[in-house]
């Protein structure tokens, strides 16, 4: 018995678990371990962050998956060196940004003669700042959302986020309330939102 308890594999969370659950910290101790589940679980936090920025730089669809396969590449290897880990998204967008800024250099350099690129170059300072700061601002949004509760969080997103949003006699059957009671409960799910957002210095 003392052999099977010392040969038996090691629990494991679910990998859900630690895409919500998991602050960054521990999230980033763990992939520094080699542990892939961490690996997974940081790139699906941030990968529509990851993705937004090139989208936001005009780059195609295609573009930007290439893009986002990059910095992916590079967070596995640059990881080591970070050193505040409060600063993980910021430290993300500028790796993302300056594959952004590369990308269009090269392009620039087999079309000489686009206008595009061109006038991309001349903007690339005032149009980098303003995307780092509409990503930074999205993720954000996203980081409180992912803190509230799964009951919250589809609440949310089916009055808000969905086009058209839905009727309250939907919300209601999906989520097994009353109707009544959706005005209250949509209440106190927006102001814990509100306060994750001021809390993460949102305004």
């Amino acid at each position: 018995m003392a052999n099977a308890s010392r040969t038996a594999p090691r629990k494991t969370e679910p990998l859900d678990e630690l895409r919500s659950a998991w602050p960054d910290t521990r999230l980033v101790r763990e992939c520094l371990r080699g542990r892939e589940e961490a690996w997974c679980a940081l790139i699906f936090r941030y990968k529509n962050l990851i993705f937004s920025i090139p989208l936001k730089y005009g780059f195609s669809a295609d573009d930007s998956t290439d893009i986002f396969q990059a910095v992916c590449l590079d967070l596995l290897s640059e990881l080591p060196k970070l050193r505040e880990v409060k600063a993980l998204p910021k430290w993300i967008m500028q790796i993302t940004a300056h594959k952004c800024f590369h990308r269009r250099q090269q392009e620039r350099r087999t079309e000489v003669s686009d206008p595009d690129a061109k006038q991309f170059e001349q903007s690339t300072p005032a149009r980098a700042e303003e995307i780092l700061r509409e990503a930074e601002e999205e993720q954000s949004l996203r980081q409180a959302m992912s803190e509230l509760s799964p009951r919250c969080r589809q609440l949310v997103h089916m009055l808000f986020y969905d086009e058209p949003a839905c009727p309250y006699q939907e919300i209601a059957k999906t989520l097994g309330i009353a109707v009544g009671s959706i005005g209250f409960i949509r209440q106190r799910c927006l102001e814990r939102l509100r306060k994750s957002l001021l809390e993460a210095g949102f305004s």
